[in-house]
């Protein structure tokens, strides 16, 4: 699968935008604070219907302007699609799909598989449970409808119960309604447990041969799915947490509050391990993410690198750079110096200055 070209229109510091793309390795470089993510970020949005920042729409639209366009040609075996995102600043988005429009924008997932990865994904290990959720959720989005469905309803479950438990204090007659949402909680939050489980399982298959090249055969890695509560005491626990829930005016139970843990020799790298071997587990967990994409897809996703080789050492670049040999690459950085020294195959190279872009030849 590739990305052919994307179009801008109002969307950050870009006025109006038109790149197409090589189905190989595409370098985007130029000083900070130029534009470079943002061209990332419009892709990531236009496949998944979010920023991999977590901003709002209204906060990417560009200063001054009340709407923005994106418009992303893609290729998937051999299947052109082209979506169209229109985002405003006080309304919800509209996405089409080769011009038709979609009435959800999950409907967006699996269109066309992207992995992204930043300098911050190289904190997931040691960062809060959060993220690691986020991780998981993304992925599996992309690669499951049934968990989209899934999940939506969970978090929707999850809102009106929370607003519930609010709502007791000044009417503690409606506690008897709770029972209904609590029905809700356990069907949907079973299904995202079971979901998440098999992903894990999956992931293990392919991290743990990655990690033992990236560690030169010293570390064995593991990836643990902690669920907050398993399927099977799901409903007994939700029952049971309900005074606390009504006196903290939350929910306390369910895969909201999942986790994963990384274990290296025995070990849980989350809170004994080193900032190195935290980055190397973090880069075996996006390199297993592509190869978990091609195993399912049958096709490997688009790759977009935001800056990520200035963080990792020499051999942790020269691994990642292998591991990309065969797939759609767009990478920011602010030289070319780590690619040319390596002999790195180039395929387009993009400049970007200011909000401008001009294409250069290898």
């Amino acid at each position: 699968m590739m990305i052919e070209s994307i179009e801008l229109e109002n969307y950050r510091n870009y006025s109006r935008l038109h790149m197409d793309f090589s189905p190989g390795t595409n370098i985007l470089y130029g000083d900070n604070a130029q534009g470079k993510t943002n061209i990332l970020e419009a892709v990531y949005v236009c496949c998944t219907a979010r920023s991999h920042r977590g901003s709002r729409d209204r906060e990417i639209i560009r200063f001054g302007e009340e709407e923005s366009h994106i418009k992303l040609k893609v290729r998937k075996k051999d299947v052109p699609y082209r979506i169209d995102m229109h985002l405003k600043k006080n309304k919800t988005k509209g996405v089409a799909i080769n011009g038709v429009p979609i009435r959800k924008a999950s409907e967006l997932f699996g269109v066309i598989n992207v992995v992204f990865f930043s300098p911050e994904d190289l904190n997931i290990i040691k960062n809060g449970p959060a993220e690691r959720r986020r991780f998981m959720d993304m992925e599996l989005c992309q690669l499951n409808k049934l968990y989209v469905h899934a999940l939506i309803q969970y978090n929707k479950v999850i809102v009106q119960r929370n607003r519930l438990l609010k709502e007791l204090s000044f009417h503690p007659d409606y506690e008897s309604t709770l029972d209904a949402w609590d029905m809700q909680l356990v069907q949907y939050g079973s299904r995202v447990i079971e979901y998440r489980r098999e992903f894990v399982g999956k992931l293990n298959g392919i991290i743990t041969g990655i990690h033992r090249t990236l560690s030169g055969g010293k570390e064995e890695l593991t990836v643990l799915y902690e669920p907050n509560t398993e399927i099977r005491d799901l409903e007994a626990a939700v029952r049971k947490s309900r005074d606390t829930d009504i006196k903290l005016k939350t929910t306390t139970v369910g895969p909201h509050r999942d986790d994963l843990s990384f274990i290296v020799n025995e070990i849980d790298i989350r809170r004994f391990g080193s900032q190195g071997q935290q980055r190397t587990a973090a880069l075996s967990l996006k390199l297993a993410e592509i190869e978990l994409v091609k195993y399912i897809v049958k096709d490997y996703p688009v790759l977009l690198l935001d800056d990520v080789l200035s963080e990792l050492d020499g051999n942790r670049q020269e691994h990642l750079l292998e591991g990309i040999d065969q797939i759609q690459t767009l990478i920011t950085c602010t030289g070319l110096e780590d690619f040319l020294s390596r002999r790195f195959r180039i395929d387009r190279i993009y400049r970007i200055v200011e909000g401008t872009v001009a294409s250069e030849d290898e």
